[in-house]
């Protein structure tokens, strides 16, 4: 990781190094995010079929 930094410090770019990295953090982020978005619809999903479950249990108790 050194050589690359030194690479591009000697060239003079390191503004696109550091865009580079804010725009690779950022995309990891965001990938990150939608994941941890997926698996919460995933599990709310999963807690109103419970809920549906539960209530038709009920429905035909009574």
């Amino acid at each position: 990781m050194t050589d690359l930094v030194d690479t591009f410090a000697s060239r003079g770019d390191l503004a696109h190094l550091a865009l580079f990295l804010w725009a690779s953090s950022s995309s990891a982020l965001a990938v990150y995010a939608l994941r941890e978005l997926g698996a919460v619809s995933r599990r709310f999903d999963d807690f109103v079929q419970a809920l549906a479950h539960l209530n038709e249990t009920f429905r035909r108790r009574s």
